[in-house]
């Protein structure tokens, strides 16, 4: 096979970032969730904010995708499971260059291409339809098991992020099983563990335990992180996708409301926007944290 042209290399990964550029575009996704969250008057606020670094790492460095081509078929794959986190998939989605900015002022609008939940046919790179919880794992793993033990594409990966609430499903428990037996080590799964659900903190509503260790005997590589260090995130995917013979899951450590002074860690901002008084306080603060990284 004839080596890959400048144009198809510089392809697999379309505006890459590292660094201040990294974390100032995590930034940007922030500024961008908040006026979205403003203007639709309903929606999620910690979860998104906490998770804008996983979701500019993920698009800005790791995915292999062309925003150009959508359905290019030697792609990267991406599934949010924790579909209710949609403004950050969006945000990063549109400043990736998938569809206009401007659109993300449509958020949850009757008619919009941008639901409180992503429709898989509705906007370009888009991979599933979510909203269900717990049902993310099994859709990625079973393209992973495709990749690997169908179309062989060891070159091809699938990542996924999921909420840590959301692991309280059993569904997550039966994939993680398959994952393990059919050695996907193309799938590589994030959990925002920002401990933090509707109804209160994890640990109030159903403890999860030593994940690690709970991950581990279900025969998964796990990785422990700083989800809100985008270099860090970086580097534990690098290292997820030369583990050749397990999946792997990067606990990622974030903060629920990252940037935002007020919303940080109250868990009940976990399903509710900003008024307009509250979203200016909220780009004050943002502001604030980009000045001082």
């Amino acid at each position: 096979m004839a080596a890959p042209t400048i144009t198809e290399a510089a392809r697999l990964l379309p505006r890459r970032l590292d660094g201040a550029e990294l974390a100032a575009t995590a930034d940007t996704i922030r500024v961008r969730i908040v006026d979205m969250l403003e203007a639709a008057g309903s929606g999620h606020s910690a979860g998104p904010l906490g998770m804008a670094d996983i979701l500019a790492a993920l698009y800005f460095s790791i995915l292999r995708h062309d925003p150009r081509d959508p359905d290019w078929d030697e792609r990267d794959v991406f599934f949010l499971s924790n579909g209710h986190t949609a403004p950050v998939l969006y945000a990063a989605l549109a400043e990736s260059g998938y569809f206009p900015v401007e659109e993300l002022s449509t958020l949850r609008r009757l008619g919009s291409r941008l639901q409180g939940h992503p429709e898989r046919t509705a906007l370009p790179g888009l991979e599933s339809t979510s909203g269900p919880l717990g049902s993310g794992l099994s859709q990625a793993a079973g393209y992973a098991y495709a990749l690997r033990h169908l179309t062989h594409q060891p070159h091809r990966f699938v990542y996924i992020v999921m909420g840590d609430g959301e692991i309280n499903e059993g569904n997550v428990w039966e994939a993680a099983m398959f994952a393990a037996k059919y050695r996907l080590g193309q799938l590589i799964a994030f959990i925002d563990r920002n401990n933090i659900q509707i109804d209160g903190t994890t640990d109030a509503v159903m403890p999860l335990g030593d994940l690690t260790a709970k991950w581990e005997s279900f025969g998964w590589h796990v990785l422990d992180i700083d989800g809100n260090d985008t270099d860090a995130i970086v580097r534990a995917a690098a290292l997820g996708r030369a583990v050749t013979g397990q999946p792997t899951m990067i606990i990622a450590h974030t903060i629920p409301g990252k940037g935002v002074d007020f919303m940080e860690y109250d868990h009940r901002w976990h399903g509710m926007p900003p008024d307009a008084a509250q979203a200016e306080l909220a780009r004050r603060s943002l502001s604030r944290m980009s000045g001082e990284a």
